[in-house]
C-alpha cells in the first residue's frame, strides 16, 4: 500500500462529511459570538483542534463498530472492515488525534472549550457508540446530544462562556439529528436488521418511524421559533426559521405519505443537511445585523 493509499484510509477513517457539518456549527456559533469574524488565529486554532476531536471520535466509533461495519453493504468498504486498517493502527491514530486535539484547544483556545469538546467525544463514543447504539432504539434521540457540542466549543473559545445563541443552536441539531437520522435508517433498514442495531425503523416499524418523523420535525421547528420570543434571535431569524421550517415539516408530510419507496426519505435526508447550514447562516447574519 503507497503512503497516500493509507493516508486516503486515515481521511476515510476520520468520517470527513461529518466533520464539515460540525465544523460549520463551530464556526456559526464563533461569528455569532463574536458578532462578526473573530480573529483568524482563534479561528484557525479553533477549526483544527474541532476537526482532530471529530476525526478522533469518528475513528473510534469505526474501531468499535467494525464487526458492525462488516454486516452493512453501505459499511463494508471503510478501511477496518476491508482490512485496509487494523484496529490497533486505527485506535493509535484515534489517541493522537484526540490528544492533539485537547493540547491546541487547552493551550491555544481556552480549557473551557478543550474540556467541552473531551466531554462531546467521551459522550459520543462512550455513551452512544459502546452503550446505546446497540441496545435502545432511541440511540440517536439521546445519543444525539454528541452532535449538538460543536456550538458550545465555539462560543466558548470566543468569550470563555457558554451563551444564550450557542445553547439555542444546541437545542436545534439536538432535536434536528431523529429526523435527520431516521431518514437516512429508513433508507437502510434492513442492513441494521442485519446487523442486529435496535434502530427505530426495524423495531417499530416503517409507519411509526415515519410519524416520529414528522413529530419530531414540529418540535424542532417550535423550538426553533421560540428563539424569537426567548430574545435569543432576532425577526430577520424568525422569518426565514418559519420558511425553513415549514419547508422541513413539508419534506417530512411527504415523506409519511409516501407509501412505498424511500425517495421522499432521501429528499428529506438531503434537505435536512441543507436546513442545518442554512439555519447556522440565518443566525450568523440576524446576530451580526441586530
Amino acid at each position: 500500500m503507497t503512503a497516500i493509499a493509507r493516508l486516503e484510509d486515515y481521511y476515510e477513517l476520520s468520517k470527513p462529511r461529518i466533520i464539515a457539518l460540525l465544523l460549520v456549527t463551530t464556526a456559526a456559533a464563533m461569528v455569532m459570538a463574536a458578532r462578526g469574524i473573530p480573529s483568524l488565529s482563534l479561528l484557525f486554532w479553533t477549526l483544527l483542534a474541532g476537526a482532530l476531536a471529530a476525526a478522533s471520535a469518528g475513528a473510534l466509533n469505526c474501531v468499535w463498530d467494525a464487526d458492525i461495519d462488516r454486516v452493512m453493504k453501505r459499511t463494508q468498504s471503510r478501511p477496518i472492515p476491508a482490512g485496509r486498517l487494523s484496529r490497533r493502527d486505527a485506535t493509535i491514530y484515534a489517541v493522537l488525534a484526540g490528544g492533539a486535539s485537547f493540547t491546541i484547544f487547552y493551550l491555544l483556545v481556552n480549557p473551557l472549550a478543550a474540556w467541552l469538546s473531551l466531554a462531546g467525544n467521551v459522550y459520543y463514543v462512550g455513551v452512544y457508540t459502546m452503550w446505546l447504539k446497540r441496545v435502545t432504539p432511541l440511540n440517536i434521540v439521546i445519543g444525539g446530544a454528541a452532535g449538538a457540542v460543536p456550538p458550545l466549543v465555539g462560543w466558548a473559545a470566543v468569550t470563555h462562556t457558554i451563551g444564550g445563541p450557542a445553547l439555542g443552536l444546541f437545542a436545534l441539531i439536538f432535536l434536528w439529528t431523529p429526523p435527520h437520522f431516521w431518514s437516512l435508517a429508513l433508507m437502510t433498514e434492513t442492513e441494521y436488521g442485519k446487523a442486529k442495531v435496535p434502530m427505530f425503523p426495524n423495531v417499530y416499524g416503517i409507519e411509526r418511524t415515519k410519524r416520529e418523523i414528522v413529530y419530531y420535525s414540529l418540535v424542532l421547528v417550535a423550538a426553533s421559533l421560540a428563539l424569537y420570543p426567548l430574545h435569543v434571535m432576532g425577526a430577520f431569524y424568525l422569518a426565514a426559521a418559519a420558511a425553513l421550517g415549514g419547508l422541513f415539516v413539508l419534506d417530512a408530510v411527504r415523506t409519511w405519505r409516501e407509501r412505498s419507496g424511500t425517495l421522499q426519505a432521501r429528499k428529506l435526508f438531503r434537505f435536512s443537511l441543507l436546513y442545518l447550514a442554512l439555519m447556522c447562516a440565518v443566525m450568523v447574519i440576524d446576530r451580526i445585523v441586530s
